[in-house]
């Protein structure tokens, strides 16, 4: 999953002739572009494309969760289509995500499975709801020790299970982290955020920056100034 930098820029376009513009203005400044489901849904394969038209690696969101053989498949069709990474979520059990990591060691295309813990737009309140007693902390350490033991090595989580994820992966875990906010930036629908330099601090491999860059009056300035803040906290 090795990128030139470490921002993951969002998709989050409704078509692909707007995310492919935004793509190539800020291609500089970013390692990869995230695909997400609003794109995929409305250009399938073609939004992948936007990689190869801006010369970087598609990280592919769709959050897969599924019946494992079901989830297989899908995997391998989403490495045939060029993705670098594909996002399952570990909610999904531990035969499917041994699946996912079958599928795409099958492949032979080198293409990752992340496997998401907790989203972002989630808290300890919203858990409760759900049935999930404890904190989200141990909910998304639990999530990963599932997913680590079934053979994935890369996952999501927001910055503040930053650390103690690392605790579980090791140094050859990798961790993408979305809810990314330069300071002073408004958090939206994320609960869980935290800024570019303190997230890297703790231990992240790569950040998922979307809405700081792209809402931004020049786009291209905005993501150099996040890659800069970034360079100077490493």
């Amino acid at each position: 999953m090795k990128a030139s930098s470490p921002i993951v820029f969002a998709l989050d376009f409704a078509s692909v002739a707007e995310a492919e513009r935004a793509a190539i203005r800020v291609r500089e400044a970013i390692g990869m572009v995230k695909v997400g489901l609003e794109l995929f849904v409305e250009a399938g394969p073609r939004a992948v494309a936007i990689g190869e038209a801006c010369g970087l690696p598609v990280f592919l969101d769709l959050k897969l969760c599924d019946i494992p053989e079901t989830v297989e498949r899908a995997v391998g069709r989403a490495a045939a289509l060029g993705a670098r990474v594909l996002t399952v979520h570990a909610s999904g059990g531990p035969a499917m995500l041994a699946r996912a990591v079958k599928g795409a060691a099958s492949a032979g295309t080198g293409m990752q499975i992340a496997a998401v813990t907790v989203l972002t737009s989630l808290d300890a309140a919203d858990l409760g709801k759900m049935g999930v007693s404890g904190d989200v902390l141990g909910h998304v350490r639990r999530l990963a020790r599932l997913a680590f033991d079934e053979g994935v090595r890369s996952f999501v989580c927001s910055p503040r299970e930053v650390a103690r994820l690392r605790a579980v992966t090791g140094p050859k875990g990798v961790l993408v982290i979305p809810g990314i906010r330069p300071a002073g930036a408004e958090t939206g629908d994320q609960k869980r955020v935290a800024t570019p330099a303190e997230t890297l601090r703790l231990g992240a491999s790569y950040l998922v920056v979307g809405r700081p860059i792209t809402h931004a009056p020049d786009p291209a300035e905005a993501a150099e100034a996040i890659l800069r803040e970034m360079s100077e906290a490493l």
